[in-house]
């Protein structure tokens, strides 16, 4: 599966952005997805992912309440809405996919997001 992350951008804090991970190449109906992000000279930071049947989601805790993490099947595509915005979100964010019956996990390119005080 082919990852394409898209919806980055350069925001005041407080504001909202709405990255978007379309995939290609397979249905993501067998994946688990989710996001990542990484600012340099840190290691990269789980932030959200929902399971293949939307039956559960994840978060890394200073984005819950925050973030929202969903998945459009039909359209083979998952979102990370970011509400409140902080400074501190800023980072290169990675969608990826996890075969339910593997331990492979497919990375796309990352999304910069820079919120700004």
């Amino acid at each position: 599966v082919q990852l394409q992350a898209s919806g980055g951008g350069s925001v005041q804090a407080g504001d909202s952005l709405r990255l978007s991970c379309a995939a290609s190449g397979r249905s993501i109906s067998s994946y688990d997805m989710g996001w990542f992000r990484h600012v340099p000279g840190k290691p990269r930071e789980f932030v959200a992912a929902i399971k293949s049947t939307s039956s559960n989601a994840y978060y890394e805790d200073s984005v819950k309440g925050r973030f929202t993490i969903s998945r459009d099947n039909a359209k083979n595509t998952v979102y990370l809405q970011m509400n409140s915005l902080k400074p501190e979100d800023t980072a290169v964010y990675y969608c990826f996919a996890r075969r339910v019956d593997s331990v492979a996990v497919y990375w796309g390119q990352g999304t910069l997001v820079t919120v700004s005080s």
